[in-house]
């Protein structure tokens, strides 16, 4: 990809004299003639290198390098001086410019600082973006382009103290990008509260929110403080925000905007400090043109917005996936490495996934359960395909993998010695028989 330079100066003349030198060697050009134009652009445009006149009519280069410097993630700054300027431009490099050349400059000396800029600048990316590889590698598996460039966004808003309203299907990792979000945040040592907004009534989810006063309604033996205070210094989550109450959303809306909550039944109202993500796999958009959701808390949340897309739109996730859910299980179950055949991964690779990373997750814990001596076979491929999406391994079903992962592991351990493994199980050789035939294993483990 081409480097894109945007080129600040008043005068018209250089600014085509810089086009042409740069364009020549294989570079984009934007350009801007003065400071408040450069902003405009730069909100507009993504630059990788600024280069800038120090004087100016309007906002000048040295004011305009005083606004990037409070922003987020602002491109690389070479500064261009009069000559005998060159004190002032020293001064700008204090103030965070990159490098500097003189008017009338030799092209030579230009293209050498500006492939110096352009270099480091490439170099600062592919840190940052490995970096923030890394810290979401803590909490979710990936390889794709697709989450490597979420990675990048939560990396990036992670240490920033805004709201974060995260979108996309059910079962694409929503909760665990706010949880990477809080890890890396400057409120990890302090409370992460939960509250699915989808799971209680109106009346009761404003109860758990906003806490209430003793005898506030029937059943409300004791005050409470509610989630809100509860997750003070700290970050509440709200998720399947799409769902909550429109009046519920109203007084939401009355602690984002003041910082203050009042409980049900009593008229004070008590400071708050909190950072709120919200999840949905709802459209909020028709949402709000609908009328369902109040556009006023929409634009609240919507501070910085995260989109997780489903597992079909990043095929290149899958099979690492499944050898992280492989051997999750697998040591779950007690079952040693668990092999899949080569048939098998293709099928569960091709597949799409209408319930995303947790269907696929569910469809291997099952084949993992069922699999006998350590192999996953076709008629196990089979029996996961024909299961609902959500649905997972019951409880018997779990309780019934674990013991047959643990008979597997005793028998390996006693090296096939039916009542030393009986012993170490605390069971008799019988029932040991029993669960071996039940099983269907063939005693060596």
């Amino acid at each position: 990809m081409k480097p894109v330079i945007l080129v600040v100066d008043d005068d018209s003349g250089v600014r085509y004299t810089l086009r042409e030198i740069l364009q020549e060697s294989d570079m984009d050009v934007i350009e801007a003639s003065d400071g408040l134009q450069a902003l405009d652009v730069l909100a507009k445009t993504h630059a990788d290198l600024i280069i800038c006149d120090l004087a100016m009519p309007g906002m000048d280069g040295m004011e305009l390098l005083g606004t990037l410097a409070d922003m987020p993630q602002a491109p690389k700054t070479i500064m261009i001086t009069a000559h005998g300027s060159e004190q002032r431009a020293v001064q700008a490099m204090k103030l965070g410019a990159y490098d500097y050349f003189a008017k009338p400059f030799d092209i030579d000396e230009v293209m050498s600082v500006v492939n110096r800029a352009v270099s480091f600048a490439r170099m600062d990316q592919e840190n940052e973006q490995l970096r923030a590889q890394l810290q979401l590698a803590k909490h979710m598996v990936f390889a794709s382009d697709a989450m490597k460039h979420i990675a990048l966004l939560v990396y990036r808003v992670a240490p920033r103290d805004v709201t974060v309203l995260i979108t996309g299907p059910s079962g694409t990792g929503k909760e665990r990008v706010a949880q990477a979000i809080v890890a890396a945040s400057k409120r990890a040592e302090n409370p992460f509260v939960k509250f699915n907004c989808a799971a209680v009534t109106r009346d009761l989810a404003d109860a758990e929110l906003f806490g209430h006063a003793k005898g506030a309604f029937t059943g409300a033996v004791s005050s409470r403080l509610g989630l809100i205070r509860e997750a003070d210094k700290g970050t509440l989550l709200l998720d399947e925000i799409g769902e909550m109450d429109i009046n519920t959303q109203g007084k939401l809306l009355r602690v984002l905007q003041e910082g203050k909550v009042r409980p049900v039944g009593e008229d004070r109202e008590i400071a708050v400090d909190v950072r709120l993500i919200a999840a949905t796999n709802s459209d909020l958009d028709e949402a709000v043109a609908a009328g369902r959701f109040r556009e006023d808390l929409f634009y609240r949340l919507n501070v910085v917005r995260i989109h997780m897309p489903a597992l079909s739109e990043r095929p290149d996730d899958i099979p690492i996936l499944i050898d992280h859910f492989l051997q999750k299980h697998s040591e779950r179950f007690g079952l040693g490495q668990v092999v899949m055949p080569p048939f098998v991964r293709a099928k569960l690779a091709s597949d799409h996934y209408s319930g995303n990373v947790r269907q696929l997750e569910n469809r291997i814990e099952r084949m993992v359960a069922l699999s006998n001596n350590g192999v996953i076979d076709h008629e196990l491929l089979d029996e996961s395909f024909d299961q609902s999406q959500d649905e997972g391994l019951g409880l018997k079903q779990r309780v019934e993998a674990f013991e047959r992962g643990l008979i597997i592991k005793a028998m390996r351990q006693c090296k096939g010695n039916r009542s030393e493994a009986a012993r170490r199980l605390a069971i008799g050789r019988v029932t040991l028989l029993d669960k071996i035939k039940k099983y269907k294993l063939d005693g060596s483990g």
